[in-house]
């Protein structure tokens, strides 16, 4: 097969297309013809030699597929060959075959077709695994959404509003903020001309916001607590600004409020499993329904996922990136 290499970490052009041994599907994996891919921001860090995959884990990058069910390995029973699904991966993506858990795999969602569905894993397992299982948003709570144009936030914008909870998101201009108004989102913040926190109390009526998805860390942490509503809770899945912060513990615990912080991709499989089992109870019926949807940006063939990687580095982009095999 081929796929995705990185023979040197550096820029889009360190990303190669080169010929590598097919994987074999072990005990209580499938082996997935990949019809596509997504890109994330882990890909980058990956490729930039900062993110280097889980011991065991395929070295390619590519942290979603979609695709169909080639091979079984020993011990897989509820799917059979040709089945279309779409996967969590810890890595291997990037490529025209993939070995996957059995516990990673979802079925393409009714109403979705199977390049669309690639969009889907990474960013609903982060999104329902932080905000529903981790921070517990409810109906009726505010939910502030960093980044709300990005793959994670269009879903995750989404989600909230259909529990009954109002969203808030910040972005970098006009125009996403306005496709984020679409989604859902009630509270539109621009970061480079606003301030969040004033944004948020103005709107909350001084109260605050129960639950945020940060993907900024260190630079937004002080600012993110004091955003926070009574018993309010942060949850924080990325580091683009940076890795260490300056707290004032005094705040966090004059508002009895949480911060928490987790990555996907080097969970044990039974946690992935567990995550992903949630997502396919409660977030594939509000697809296959229609009330939530993956937003596409573009599509490009896996060969150019180079131009896939300038893109997020752009970050001009709305929703995901995906790569097709």
């Amino acid at each position: 097969m081929h796929a995705i290499t990185i023979p040197e970490p550096g820029g889009p052009e360190a990303l190669v297309w080169a010929e590598v041994p097919d994987p074999v599907p072990g005990e209580g994996e499938v082996l997935v013809d990949v019809a596509a891919s997504a890109v994330n921001r882990a890909d980058l860090l990956q490729r930039q030699g900062f993110y280097d995959p889980p011991p065991g884990a395929s070295p390619y990058p590519g942290l979603e597929c979609s695709g169909r069910i080639a091979a079984l390995g020993p011990g897989v029973t509820g799917w059979a060959v040709g089945d279309e699904v779409c996967a969590l991966l810890a890595g291997g993506g990037y490529a025209e075959k993939v070995a996957v858990p059995v516990g990673q795999l979802l079925p393409v969602p009714a109403g979705i077709d199977l390049v669309t569905a690639a969009a889907l894993p990474e960013v609903a397992c982060t999104v329902w695994s932080n905000v529903f299982l981790v921070a517990h948003l409810r109906p009726g709570e505010t939910l502030l959404v960093h980044g709300g144009a990005s793959g994670i936030g269009t879903l995750a914008i989404q989600l909230a509003k259909a529990v009954g909870a109002r969203v808030a998101v910040t972005a970098g201009s006009a125009d996403k903020l306005a496709e984020c108004r679409k989604l859902g989102a009630d509270i539109l913040v621009n970061y480079r001309e606003q301030d969040f926190v004033e944004e948020i109390r103005e709107a909350t009526a001084g109260a605050g916001t129960d639950v945020i998805l940060d993907i900024i860390g260190a630079k937004y942490l002080d600012r993110n607590v004091q955003a926070l509503a009574v018993n309010g809770r942060l949850a924080i899945i990325g580091l683009q600004g940076g890795v260490k912060g300056e707290l004032n513990l005094g705040t966090l615990l004059a508002k009895r409020a949480a911060v928490t912080a987790t990555s996907l991709r080097a969970r044990p499989l039974a946690e992935k499993a567990t995550i992903v089992a949630a997502v396919r109870e409660h977030v594939w019926p509000l697809i296959e329904t229609g009330r939530v949807r993956p937003v596409v940006d573009r599509t490009l063939p896996l060969r150019e996922a180079a131009e896939g990687h300038r893109v997020l580095d752009a970050g001009t982009h709305v929703g995901k990136v995906l790569l097709t095999a």
